[in-house]
């Protein structure tokens, strides 16, 4: 009777069998990453999925583990223990099928900074087996998408900082990766430059790309992402939506500043009773604040109590922790040892 083998790819793709989530509705998939350096645990046994066609942004502080979770699932560095395929291939076992489906946008940049814009993208083309015809396609078309073309024939040591930035996103996307890994992609870049690209990550996103990336503008995962996920000390700590996560740390509160400093006793009051949550007042800024369950309703039961009591009010709204919030809660503010 001879004696059935399995791979660590096979009973990682049995286990998501077996949760009713088939793999290949995922791009990466990871179980129990481990990564050592010396007494020092990087990571620490991280569990991951990423839907394909999604947005995943990874947050934390300095040293959290974010760069090389990364490196592990791009084949850069291997995984002291655990198992992750990218693209439906194990990452350990099957390194060049991962590598000929992924693009990752490190945060140095990558291309050649004594060659033109084109002269990158042709060369990266021709590297990946595209003839020299596809490569100057490809190349037009890659300049044309992130707005380069004005640029193209001039050498990238002139460039500015976001054109750099946006030509290496592009020389990533030569070879139409499946997953595209991003390292901190913005870092650097003036507001109008994060703008701009991404706006560029969501035409990728559009076309079928699935995204990971790590940041710690927190405006970034926010705007970009469909799934954050918060790392520190090598562990996740936390997952959801930018909504969700606001929800564990504090949830909604009616704010409210009166016109009339003599009304806020009365305005707490009116909070207090309409949210059944002890209100804090501030005096100095005329404002009152408590948690609320209740939502849009309970704004509005409020603003009609404000009303028919003649209170006036400057503002009147329903608040959030913001993301920023998120963050500090759950990691603290303390950062750690840079990330390996």
């Amino acid at each position: 009777m001879t004696a059935t083998t399995t791979s660590p790819t096979t009973d990682l793709r049995t286990a998501e069998a077996s949760r009713g989530a088939p793999e290949e509705r995922y791009a990466v998939v990871a179980r129990g990453l481990v990564k050592h350096y010396g007494d020092n645990a990087a990571l620490a046994g991280i569990d991951l999925e990423v839907v394909a066609g999604t947005v995943t942004a990874v947050l934390g502080p300095n040293g959290a583990g974010k760069t090389t979770a990364v490196r592990i699932l791009t084949t850069l560095t291997d995984a002291t223990a655990g198992t992750a395929t990218v693209a439906g291939f194990d990452v350990a076992t099957e390194a060049a099928e991962v590598r000929r489906r992924i693009g990752l946008a490190a945060q140095d940049a990558t291309v050649d900074h004594l060659l033109t814009g084109r002269e990158n993208l042709v060369m990266l083309g021709q590297l990946h087996q595209l003839t020299k015809k596809e490569a100057v396609q490809r190349a037009q078309q890659l300049l044309e998408d992130f707005s380069l073309t004005d640029a193209a024939d001039r050498v990238v040591s002139g460039y500015s900082g976001g054109m750099r930035r946006r030509l290496d996103l592009a020389a990533t996307l030569v070879s139409r990766p499946e997953v595209l890994f991003l390292d901190e992609p913005t870092t650097g870049l003036d507001p109008r430059a994060r703008a701009e690209l991404w706006d560029v990550l969501d035409t990728l996103v559009g076309r079928g790309t699935t995204l990971v990336l790590t940041t710690q503008y927190l405006e970034e995962a926010e705007r970009l992402a469909d799934d954050i996920i918060v790392v520190d000390r090598g562990r996740i700590i936390a997952r959801g939506d930018s909504r969700t996560l606001k929800r564990e740390v504090g949830g909604d509160h009616i704010h409210v500043v009166v016109i009339d400093p003599g009304r806020l006793d009365d305005a707490a009051a009116i909070v207090g009773s309409a949210t059944g949550a002890d209100v804090t007042t501030d005096r100095d800024a005329r404002s009152v604040n408590a948690p609320t369950t209740g939502g849009v309703d309970t704004l509005i039961a409020v603003a009609q109590a404000l009303r028919d009591a003649g209170v006036a009010v400057d503002d009147l709204s329903i608040r959030q922790p913001t993301l920023d919030d998120v963050f500090l809660t759950l990691t603290g503010s303390d950062t750690h040892e840079e990330d390996s």
